[in-house]
């Protein structure tokens, strides 16, 4: 059996109670690397996930629309750990749809202040104590097809995740020099608490029209897509977006 590919790091997730988040924190614990639990809600489940496979992990529970939760949810991890390497910053919401002449401007404004704003705290968090301890890390943001695409009636989900995309190049640009790595994945229609409501329902039909795989994704794939980009396989590659999407984007 091959070396853990995160042996010796420790890792922050954010999100980790469910879905992507949940997936990434028990693939890295798989890998070797000691977890940092972030979410507002408890994270029982991923915890117990990690100790099945032999990991390690604490929860902080932390809100992404606080500046300071956010540095005490990295500060933790060292007090902890003592050092912190990665961070997976996969804390976010949805709405039903809703046209953008219909969107009160408080929801739009959460949307932005968790999806867009509250990724955002949590990189900057991160960076800053990665600059700090001066041996380089890595931070991947999780972002969306939706980024890309405009979707009918999910405007605001849409234009937080576009702002994703560009707080990933203009991070990893500033970064560069200093070892940081700062990447995007951009997950097509997973299966997660967030998409599965759609199940076997029209707007279902539309999203595998979209998909030339003709199928919903996994979380743990997902969590693969984020364990190359905080893992060496991958070490000079920052700024970038992988679109884990089943064929979305093929040109």
């Amino acid at each position: 059996m091959g070396a853990k590919k995160l042996e010796g790091k420790v890792a922050i997730v954010t999100g980790a109670a469910s879905g992507i988040g949940q997936a990434c924190a028990v693939r890295f614990a798989e890998e070797g690397a000691r977890i940092l639990l972030a979410d507002l809600q408890p994270c029982d489940a991923t915890q117990k996930a990690i100790e099945v496979v032999g990991g390690t992990a604490v929860f902080k529970k932390t809100d992404a629309t606080s500046d300071a939760d956010c540095d005490a949810m990295v500060d933790a991890a060292v007090e902890r750990f003592g050092q912190v390497d990665i961070g997976v910053f996969a804390a976010g919401i949805r709405y039903d749809p809703i046209p953008i002449l219909e969107l009160e401007t408080e929801n739009f404004q959460r949307m932005l202040d968790i999806n867009l704003t509250g990724t955002v705290r949590s990189a900057r968090a991160l960076a800053r104590v990665l600059k700090r301890q001066g041996h380089g890390g890595a931070i991947v943001n999780i972002t969306s097809t939706a980024g890309k695409i405009p979707i009918e009636g999910s405007g605001a989900y849409c234009m937080a995740k576009a702002g994703v995309i560009m707080l990933t190049k203009v991070m990893a640009l500033e970064l560069a020099e200093t070892g940081i790595r700062v990447n995007a994945v951009a997950p097509g229609f997973t299966s997660t608490p967030m998409w599965d409501f759609a199940k076997d329902s029209d707007e279902d039909r539309w999203a595998m029209e979209m998909t030339p795989m003709k199928r919903t994704g996994t979380p743990r794939e997902q969590a693969n897509s984020c364990l190359f980009l905080v893992s060496d396989d991958s070490s000079y590659t920052t700024g970038q977006t992988l679109y884990s999407a089943g064929g979305q984007f093929v040109d």
